[in-house]
């Protein structure tokens, strides 16, 4: 079994879309329920083996770093303050995951952003996993260690998640075009944000990835496509030109995807987690249920 441990988390969008909660803080650091996005990632990414994180950054981005360093002086104060309790909400800081942090110079997209990992992960096989995504309710995702176990057995140069959207929306993702049915398919072309009548299928890029290294040299042969930048889906589609087997992996039907990239999906996706939450969740609920039972507008 070849082990996978290191994985890359691109962090450096500017969040424009939530504006203006992210003008000073990073999108991936907004809360949702009891922590921030990007902590239930890199918790996902530990579940599932990762030792070694690499976070693709951006400027004002440096609450990421300092949210995963261990914070010695809070810690003292917790214990003087008789607030030992609360020192079980910082056990993550001691997961055994080695953080590494590389900066994104120019916003060229999120084909730039992989590629800026190059030098850190060499030739090895490595994770993709968004920073703005989470996978099912509370981190409740094996996605990763699945994809994993794939990209091994098939010997595949790409294992990629997929989730179905409403046809509708497929114009916001690249979109898959299936060789063959089921939960793991090998897929014939990826297009990136088809309009619904060019769209191949209904099955869109879930935020997680495995490569093989042969990615970067794609990468470095893509020229800029819709917005002007190196689309991750265009180098997807060089390795398959050329060969390479890529799959897709559907999503569990508990691994929904919290995509947290405008104010829709994140109001959503911060009261699902609030209502799930053990302690907290039911009086919310009940709160919620007078709101939405007063008649006044």
């Amino acid at each position: 079994m070849l082990d996978i441990t290191v994985a890359v988390v691109p962090v450096a969008g500017l969040g424009t879309r939530l504006l203006p909660a992210t003008k000073s803080q990073p999108k991936e650091m907004l809360p949702v329920g009891r922590r921030p996005v990007v902590q239930y990632v890199v918790e996902e990414l530990a579940d599932a083996g990762i030792e070694r994180v690499l976070f693709v950054t951006g400027r004002g981005k440096t609450s990421i770093e300092n949210h995963f360093d261990r914070d010695f002086e809070l810690i003292q104060s917790l214990r003087e303050g008789g607030k030992e309790d609360l020192l079980a909400e910082l056990e993550f800081e001691s997961a055994r995951v080695q953080y590494f942090y590389t900066r994104q110079r120019e916003t060229l997209g999120l084909g730039h952003a992989v590629l800026c990992a190059r030098p850190f992960v060499g030739q090895a096989p490595f994770v993709v996993a968004l920073g703005d995504s989470i996978l099912g309710l509370d981190r409740r995702s094996a996605v990763v260690r699945r994809m994993v176990e794939c990209f091994v057995e098939k010997k595949a140069a790409a294992v990629v998640a997929f989730e179905r959207v409403p046809q509708a929306d497929v114009r916001h993702y690249g979109i898959a075009k299936p060789r063959g049915g089921g939960d793991v398919f090998e897929v014939a072309d990826v297009i990136e944000k088809p309009s619904p009548e060019d769209a191949p299928s209904d099955l869109a890029i879930a935020a997680r990835y495995v490569f093989a290294p042969s990615i970067f040299d794609a990468l470095e042969r893509t020229t800029a496509g819709k917005g002007g930048e190196i689309q991750l889906t265009d180098a997807m589609r060089i390795v398959i030109r050329e060969g390479g087997r890529v799959y897709g992996m559907c999503l569990a039907d508990h691994e929904r995807r919290y995509d947290i990239g405008n104010f829709d999906t994140y109001f959503r996706a911060f009261v699902e987690f609030a209502l799930a939450d053990a302690k907290h969740g039911p009086a919310l609920r009940e709160a919620l249920r007078r709101l939405l039972d007063d008649p006044r507008p």
